[in-house]
Formats: C-alpha cells, structure tokens, sequence
C-alpha cells in the first residue's frame, strides 16, 4: 500500500513538473521572449545571454538549452548539498521546460510589450506557483536558495534582487531602457502571482482535529521539527472525544505535512489560517535541519 502511494505522489509530482514546464515555456515564447521583455533568474539569465551572443557576435544558442547548461551545476550543488528528490523533480521541470522551448515555436501574440509582459508573467509565475505549491521547485535559483538557507539560515531574497538587477541593467544599457523597464514590470507581475498561488515564508497556523492524535504528532516529528500543542475537544454533534493539535509552520512545508497528516488519519479535519507575524521561538530551515539531525542521533 505504501509503494503504491508512493507511486502515486511520484506520478503526481511528475504531472506537476510537466504542467509548470509547458507553462513557463508558453509564457516564453509566446510573450516575453518575442517582445524582448526577461524573465526572472536564471531564466532571465539565459534569455539576455542568448540575445547577446546573437547580437554581439552572431552565434544563435537557443534559450532552452542555455538553461540547461546554466542549471547542470545547479543541479549537481541541490543533489549534493539540499536533497536528492527534491533535486531530481526541480530538473525535471528544467529539462522539460529547455525541451518545450526548443519545440514550441515563438510567436508573436500581441505587438503590445506591456500585455506581453504582463501575461507573460502571469503564465510563467502560474507555473512556478503550482510547482512550489506541491513541493517542487522550477530549478535554477530556487535551488541556490535553498541550499544558502539551509547553510546560514537566511533569505536568499536580496541575492535574488541584486541578479534580477544586474539583468534590467544590462538588458536596458545594451538595448533600450524601454525594455529594462517592462521587465521591470514582468517581475512584480511574477511575485505578486506567486504570492497568490504560494508563499514560501509566509506563516500559516494549522488547527488540525484528529482521533489519532499520538500516531499524528509521531509522524510529523519524523519529518520535521515543529512545536505541537494538543488540546482536549468535543465533536458538538457526534460527543466523540477528539484532540485538536495547534502548529505554525511556513507555507514551504504545508503540502509535505498535509500529506503525513492523510497518510495517518485520511479522516482528519484541518483548518488552515494565514499568521501574520509569530513572536517566540519560530525555527529557521537551517534551525530545522540541526534539530532533526540531533533528534534522529538521540533516536538511535
């Protein structure tokens, strides 16, 4: 029965990796890349690079696989460094999507810049939201954030600002700063749909009600290193006797804790409510990781 589970999240996962592949392959080069509007990270990279070296010098490299190329060592430093699944369903999506680029022929849709970049950013991020949304990242940078997390403990958010920076820069000095801003635009369409469909830090506050709360806080401890409350509750209509466990966590682990919590107790009732700010004791990932590791040693 667990194998058969497992073949069904991998399958899961794989249709996700798939789907945010094609979209952020559609938002490509159907909008952004035809109207010379870039595209966050290493995608933005690869896009701006592929442009100067036809321009510059007259060498035609393909966008999708100069994001191929830009995310192997990537992907050598996530399996290494950060953890072999999730490395391996991050560079699905990147191979995919370096294949649909490569497949899918630009077009373009509209000769307005501004509707491409919009929509261009709606469909990528879309995509990138959904991969986030079940645990998979869409490779490249996501991968390098990670990894400098889990390390330090701290966001990789203005590392990410300074790259996305250096692309405007060179894209509006080497071009027309026309598109430098547009691109501009396209970023903050991408964050705030992003934003909407996933939210790596933001906090979230689960009341989950369970019969099987023992069995529950054993599993999630297995997984993960978060603090439990447990009270004493009622069902108003049935009088069974239940435990509702209280527990904060980020968004990132939401998908992964939902799917422990089913896995013991398919029956079990979760409310989820967004947190503004916690004030105490809140763990980092790299806090995380140190605590499980030290659990996992007295265990033994």
């Amino acid at each position: 029965m667990d194998s058969l589970n497992s073949y069904r999240e991998y399958g899961k996962k794989t249709a996700i990796a798939l789907t945010a592949a094609l979209l952020n392959a559609i938002g490509m080069n159907f909008f952004l890349i035809p109207a010379k509007v870039y595209a966050s990270g290493l995608n933005g990279v690869a896009q701006l690079a592929s442009d100067l070296l036809r321009d510059s010098v007259g060498v035609s490299v393909a966008t999708g696989l100069l994001i191929l190329l830009l995310n192997i060592p990537v992907a050598i430093l996530g399996w290494i460094k950060v953890g072999k699944s999730f490395t391996v369903f991050s560079f699905m999506v990147i191979a995919f999507m370096s294949l649909f680029l490569i497949l899918i022929p630009e077009v373009q849709i509209s000769n307005d810049i501004l509707l491409n970049a919009i929509f261009g950013a709606i469909i990528c991020s879309t995509g990138i939201g959904l991969a986030l949304k079940f645990g998979i990242s869409t490779g490249g940078l996501d991968i390098i954030a990670m990894y400098i997390t889990i390390k330090t403990g701290r966001s990789f958010g203005k590392y990410f600002l300074i790259l996305n920076s250096i692309i405007i820069f060179v894209a509006g000095f080497r071009y027309d700063w026309t598109y430098a801003l547009y691109t501009l635009i396209s970023l903050y369409v991408s964050s705030r749909v992003i934003d909407l469909i996933h939210t790596r830090h933001q906090k979230l506050t689960l009341m989950i009600m369970t019969q099987h709360a023992d069995s529950v806080i054993e599993a999630i401890h297995a997984n993960m290193f978060r603090g439990i409350t447990v009270l004493n509750a009622t069902g108003a209509y049935s009088k069974d006797d239940i435990n509702m466990l209280v527990m904060v966590i980020t968004r990132y682990e939401l998908y992964d804790l939902t799917h422990i919590i089913n896995e013991i107790d398919p029956r079990a009732f979760i409310n989820i409510m967004e947190t503004s700010g916690v004030i105490g004791d809140f763990r980092s990932e790299a806090d995380q990781k140190l605590a499980m590791e030290m659990y996992r040693n007295n265990m033994l």
